[in-house]
This record gives structure tokens, C-alpha cells and sequence, in this order.
């Protein structure tokens, strides 16, 4: 059944995606904000074919960010999920993101269009600074921020060493951050089409607030994350965990 359900959303997902960005690219035209208004549609489409078909329902709970800008959130990237869903949590944010993402097709001209945050890995110093540049001018915007300490997707239960740029945003920003917790990759694995019923748990944790140094605010945020995402995967034992 779960194989059935998963191939129905993968079909219904896909197809949909294609017929709202073909429908959507009047929007290229327009202010970035009419374009926002697709993409949380795009989330409320997502959303509506995992409980419907594959039995997956989501809910926020903790110390939810306020409306606005003025901060960074940081967290697990287990799944596809958070890139889609957060957009109906979070006033129009700035994913970090790998500079490849804006060269697929069609896709690439909607990420470009949103004003994410690409990030070229191997381009070194040059990519931090441009990191940077284009992390300010989202603050300015009054959009929140959305990185991924570890700068990939993990398996539920592992972790990766954190990388720099989440320091070097906070302390150059000085905003504080909203670290969150998840689960989903319990019920969306990032390595496989398969998707599995249960509940998908966003858990923001206490802010934590500018002035830290480098190896502290990355030890704060492993230690904080790390435990509080590894205590919502015991919520649902009877789930696969994919295994790094």
C-alpha cells in the first residue's frame, strides 16, 4: 500500500508542480511578491497530497518566529520538505542554497526570480562574500533567513560537521537565531521515492541571541538541534530511518 500511495503522490506531485510553474511564469514578469503567492500554493498543494494520499500531517510547535525579518532559522535538513512547507511558516524566506539549483530548468528561473541565496561551494572566499551580499539585502527586505548548518541533506538520527557559514552570516548580520528541530525525513527520506504515514513535527527552540563567537555558536546550535531532533524521531519508532 505504502508503495501505491507513494507512486500516486509522486505522479500527482510532479505533474502538479509542472502545471503551476507553467501557469505561474507570468510572474517572472511581475514584483517578487506575486510570486511568493505561487509558491505557498505550491506548499498548500504539497501539503493537501501527503495527508490526503500518503497519511502525512505536519504541525509547529516551540518558540515560533515572529512575522517579518530580522532573523536567521537554522536547522535539520533531512527532506525536501522544509524547502517547500517553511514557506507557510515563514513571511516570504531566503533559503541558503547550492548555486547549481538555479540552472535547472524552469525551477532555476523561480529560485533566481525569489531572491534565495545561492552559494557556490567550491568558489572559496569569493563564495562567502557573495553569500553575505545577497543574505543583506534579504535583511533588508525584512525576510528571514533559512540555513542549514551541516550545507546538506542528512539521514534522520546522523549528523555532519557544521559549517562556518552560519557564523559568518550571524555575526556579520548580528541577528539572532531561531534554531528548529524535525523529523522528516522519517516520512520523506532524501534518497528514496517512498513516502511513509505519520507526523511531521517543526520544533523551533529558544533564540539565540547576536554576540556569540564563532566556536560557540556553533557548539550552541549542535548541542541545542541535535538532541531535539533525535527526541522527535522517538515519536514515531514504527517508521523506517534511513540509515547515512
Amino acid at each position: 500500500m505504502t508503495t501505491l500511495r507513494s507512486a500516486l503522490f509522486n505522479l500527482l506531485f510532479f505533474s502538479g508542480t509542472l502545471v503551476l510553474a507553467l501557469l505561474s511564469l507570468p510572474t517572472l514578469l511581475l514584483p517578487k511578491d506575486y510570486l511568493f503567492v505561487s509558491y505557498r500554493l505550491w506548499a498548500r498543494m504539497t501539503a493537501s497530497l501527503l495527508k490526503h494520499i500518503c497519511g502525512i500531517t505536519w504541525r509547529v510547535t516551540g518558540d515560533i518566529p515572529p512575522e517579518g525579518g530580522g532573523y536567521i532559522t537554522a536547522g535539520k535538513h533531512q527532506s525536501a520538505w522544509e524547502t517547500i512547507l517553511l514557506s507557510l511558516v515563514l513571511d516570504r524566506p531566503a533559503f541558503v542554497l547550492k548555486k547549481e539549483l538555479n540552472w535547472l530548468p524552469l525551477i532555476g528561473w523561480y529560485i533566481w526570480k525569489l531572491d534565495m541565496i545561492p552559494i557556490d561551494r567550491s568558489a572559496g572566499s569569493a563564495a562567502l562574500r557573495a553569500m553575505l551580499g545577497a543574505a543583506r539585502q534579504a535583511a533588508k527586505d525584512g525576510r528571514p533567513i533559512v540555513i542549514f548548518p551541516e550545507g546538506t541533506r542528512v539521514a534522520p538520527g546522523t549528523s555532519k560537521p557544521y559549517q562556518p557559514g552560519v557564523a559568518a552570516l550571524y555575526r556579520q548580520l548580528d541577528m539572532p537565531i531561531h534554531p528548529f528541530a524535525l523529523n522528516s525525513g522519517q516520512v520523506w527520506p532524501r534518497k528514496s521515492w517512498r513516502k511513509y504515514p505519520g507526523a511531521i513535527e517543526v520544533r523551533f527552540l529558544p533564540q539565540i541571541p547576536p554576540g556569540l563567537k564563532k566556536a560557540e555558536l556553533l557548539e550552541t546550535l549542535k548541542s541545542t538541534i541535535e538532541p531535539a531532533s533525535d527526541a522527535l524521531l522517538s515519536t514515531q519508532q514504527n517508521n523506517p530511518v534511513e540509515k547515512a
